[in-house]
């Protein structure tokens, strides 16, 4: 099968993470989450039809974002869950999220299709699991899933709603839970995929129609398409090995659209990432692949 893969922004994200394709304003947005440590956004938005772009600058780390169904976002902040106003910029505070433990910030989030917003923590160390998996509901209320985790990644949900995938980046594991929908809560927690014997680790994540598990090899380079049952289906090489996540967008939601992080610096002291003197040529792109003729599902927006 014939696909083209095209640099669509150029923007050197210090940690490209969190694509997100409005279906309503047919947009992307994503967000650079350790920009404002380099002096770069933090929010950015395009406009694929014109090519124009828009950033937002904050005062924190940020994991994920998710638009809200009456407009701006809820943020997954270093500290904690924000609203965030895109016309004036106001960021508030919805309630912080491990406020005794330094090292613990938000990272990667995503929707269900009740509009309640799932994001997980990680160490910003990347050694001690040290973090938790938390749900934030349409009242604000925020309620603990799951405990242990070092490094949250690839929160997304199967077509028919069932089944919740979760990474843990520095366990290499991704696992699959049973999902209610009503009540949201998680069950049945068992294995799905690993990095044992892959060359990166787990980062965003995305489910597309067919009920197929798109992962962005961090370090490896390349997307994974996992088949329902956990089997490998097929590999797509990426112009930069520091992918971060993955998205279906698009008019059609046939599009894929990935980010990727420039970062040389880094925090931990394991010796999972090779050191860089210099970020790889393109790194912290956002790239979009045409062609494949696999088509994503609509992102929802966060219903408080």
């Amino acid at each position: 099968m014939n696909y083209s893969i095209e640099c669509v922004a150029a923007d050197s994200n210090e940690l490209g993470e969190g694509p997100i394709w409005d279906v309503q304003e047919q947009m992307l947005y994503w967000v650079d989450g350790t920009g404002r440590r380099v002096g770069r956004p933090s929010i950015w938005r395009l406009n694929p039809r014109t090519g124009e772009k828009r950033s937002w600058r904050l005062d924190h780390d940020v994991g994920a974002l998710a638009l809200r169904e009456n407009g701006g976002a809820v943020l997954a902040l270093d500290d904690g869950f924000y609203t965030f106003d895109f016309e004036t910029e106001r960021l508030e505070l919805i309630t912080r999220i491990d406020a005794n433990e330094p090292r613990s910030r938000l990272n990667d989030g995503k929707c269900d299709r009740r509009g309640r917003f799932l994001a997980g923590g990680m160490d910003d160390r990347e050694e001690l699991g040290l973090c938790s998996l938390w749900r934030l509901d349409p009242d604000f209320s925020v309620t603990q899933l799951a405990q242990g985790i070092i490094c949250s990644n690839g929160p997304c949900w199967s077509p028919d709603d069932r089944t919740f995938y979760f990474a843990d980046t520095f366990q290499q594991q991704m696992w699959a839970y049973d999902y209610d929908l009503a009540s949201g809560t998680l069950s049945g927690r068992r294995d799905f995929a690993n990095t044992h014997n892959e060359s990166g680790f787990f980062d965003g994540s995305t489910v597309d129609a067919e009920g197929c598990v798109w992962n962005a090899l961090v370090i490896g380079g390349e997307l994974i398409r996992y088949t329902p049952d956990g089997e490998v289906e097929r590999r797509i090489g990426m112009p930069v090995r520091n992918l971060t996540s993955v998205t279906f967008g698009g008019p059609n939601l046939d599009e894929i659209y990935v980010t990727s992080m420039a970062r040389v610096r880094h925090p931990a002291t394991h010796a999972h990432f090779t050191k860089q003197v210099q970020p790889q040529f393109g790194a912290g792109s956002l790239f979009r692949i045409r062609g494949l003729g696999i088509r994503g599902i609509a992102e929802p927006r966060f219903a408080g």
